[in-house]
């Protein structure tokens, strides 16, 4: 997998890095949180060597996120690096070669102020992350997309094991506060995500 020579710094404490992979024939996004002292990097590629400096000048890595069964991508190689458990659901565990890992069940708190909101009907494990910081923040894996040719969409059908419950699903993150939204497949929304992802599920009733 190739890596990101460039990182892109959000805000005070989310960073942001992305690649083409050929072999899927997209662009991946990868991305890191700040809490406290430390970092939760969330569906990781590989960044070289300089790009991974700038990120851990900010602090190390206490935990790799991962969104759903389709993106193990770097984790194990940053999981191993930095001595960090990977966290992710039950369907997905098996994917990182014995690297120390944390089940993770829906609505579980990782860290002061970080949540696990389990989405069903998309990929097997699903799971897209709150960070409570800088006004919230939404990191998600394949159930909602910002890429074209589909723009900011659900997840197409094809690809869901069921897109109705999906959208149904989709719902708890409303309850959220937040002001920005990350994605594993396309370019992040950075203001009014959460009135934006409310306008996206009326449009679909």
């Amino acid at each position: 997998m190739i890596a990101a020579p460039d990182l892109s710094r959000l805000t005070d404490s989310l960073w942001l890095w992305q690649a083409y992979d050929p072999a899927v024939k997209s662009d991946l996004f990868s991305s890191a949180a700040q809490i406290g002292d430390r970092l939760l990097v969330i569906d990781p590629i590989p960044l070289t060597t300089p790009a991974l400096e700038e990120l851990t000048l900010n602090g190390g890595v206490a935990g790799v996120l991962v969104t759903n069964l389709n993106h193990p991508r770097a984790a194990t190689a940053f999981a191993r690096q930095f001595d960090a458990p990977i966290f992710a659901a039950e369907p997905v565990i098996g994917e990182f070669g014995g690297a120390r890992t944390v089940v993770l069940a829906a609505g579980q708190r990782i860290a002061p102020g970080v949540a696990a909101i389990a989405i069903a009907g998309a990929a097997a494990g699903e799971m897209a992350f709150h960070f409570a910081a800088d006004d919230g923040a939404i990191v998600i894996g394949d159930a909602l997309i910002h890429l074209e040719p589909y723009g900011f969409a659900l997840l197409p059908p094809k690809y869901c094991s069921s897109q109705k419950e999906m959208r149904r699903s989709l719902r708890q993150l409303l309850d959220c506060p937040f002001e920005r939204l990350l994605f594993a497949h396309g370019t992040p929304i950075l203001s009014s995500a959460r009135s934006r992802l409310e306008a996206l599920l009326a449009d679909d009733d």
